[in-house]
């Protein structure tokens, strides 16, 4: 199989994994959702669960296929990239944070979020897959993975794994700052601070080995060797969950298993039927999503905080509405009710931002940082 077949793949399943990533992060109400559209409160995994590490395995990926004209060895250039991209993620995750720059105080900055987890994961990952051979990279992973275990374990008070007694926050608390924190669970714990990136790096090298293996196997092997070694990673998360349970906002040792074997499961369908059964239609959609992922979701957190922020409307009773709510409420529930307008708002986005990247993609413009 040629390496571009394998990137359409890749592409697709990227794609999917960002229209995914925006479906759940815009429903129209949050108080009016579809179970498998909302996180797990606290342990356990639902689909919406799996979008953030579907992403960081397909950065993975991407990366061993992108790093061969560097032919994986660490050098000026291959640093001087890697440190480049970190910052310039990390520092449009901020912007994100801060944005639309009206409503947030600087002492109140939070300093972590989605890209700036993508950022470390990425930068850290990459630079130990140029260092460190495939074999070492497995062993750095296995210590990463039970050393965050025992650290959790071992720091935490009498449940470790429980949201106000894990160790994560007095971690971050004592780096970052109570006040650039995170609270939307309540009290002070960052679902995406820098204790809990430790484990999402391995996601990443996951992804990386995948784009290995994939590279190395002969096209007829590629997909029950995928199906193989998700099967593996599936069970051992499982089994894992008995001791340590599956936790996204933990990011817990079990989680990354598990959640990498699915990944790799949903890419083995993917490769079969786009490279092998050469079924590309169907994909399409979710290609022209890839082509572009980063700008995409940076363009659905600015138009989101444009409409909560800064547009505002009356309406009948007198009272303000935003207006996110207002189009919620007007555009939607008014004639799909509350439960199928919010599923409905979020999937009309998802149609806008389509054809914006299909214009891009059209005149072969892609927005790569």
């Amino acid at each position: 199989m040629e390496k571009s077949k394998r990137l359409m793949a890749l592409d697709a399943f990227r794609g999917l994994t960002i229209a995914a990533m925006i479906t759940v992060n815009t429903p129209g109400s949050w108080s009016h959702v579809y179970a498998p559209l909302l996180h797990s409160k606290w342990h356990g995994c639902t689909p919406t669960d799996l979008v953030f590490p579907f992403f960081l395995f397909a950065v993975g990926v991407a990366m061993f296929f992108s790093f061969g004209k560097f032919n994986h060895q660490l050098n000026a250039e291959a640093g001087k990239k890697i440190l480049k991209r970190t910052l310039i993620i990390f520092g449009i995750g901020l912007l994100l944070n801060a944005f639309p720059f009206v409503h947030i105080k600087m002492e109140n900055l939070r300093i972590m979020g989605v890209l700036q987890r993508i950022a470390l994961a990425y930068g850290i990952g990459s630079l130990l897959c140029l260092v460190l051979n495939k074999a070492r990279l497995l062993y750095v992973s296995a210590a990463i993975l039970f050393s965050y275990w025992g650290l959790l374990y071992f720091l935490g008070g009498d449940h470790p794994y429980s949201l106000e007694g894990n160790p994560t926050i007095a971690f971050d608390t004592m780096i970052l700052g109570a006040s650039h924190m995170y609270k939307g669970f309540g009290i002070t714990f960052d679902p995406e601070g820098l204790f809990s990136t430790l484990p999402a790096i391995v996601t990443v090298i996951l992804g990386y080995l995948t784009g290995a293996l994939i590279s190395k196997t002969e096209q007829k092997r590629i997909v029950p060797t995928l199906l193989v070694f998700g099967v593996l990673g599936f069970v051992l998360g499982l089994v894992w969950n008995i001791w340590f349970p599956i936790n996204k906002p933990l990011w817990t040792s079990s989680y990354v298993l598990y959640a990498a074997g699915l990944a790799q499961l949903v890419m083995a369908v993917m490769i079969y039927l786009i490279d092998i059964l050469n079924y590309k239609k169907w994909a399409h959609p979710f290609l022209v999503f890839g082509m572009n992922p980063l700008f995409i979701f940076v363009l659905s957190v600015v138009w989101v905080k444009v409409i909560i922020y800064l547009v505002h409307f009356t309406d009948k009773s007198g009272g303000i509405l935003n207006g996110y709510a207002w189009l919620y409420k007007n555009a939607f529930a008014s004639w799909a009710g509350p439960l199928n307008g919010s599923l409905l708002f979020a999937l009309s986005h998802i149609i806008v931002y389509w054809l914006i990247v299909l214009y891009l993609y059209k005149r072969k413009i892609f927005i790569k940082i």
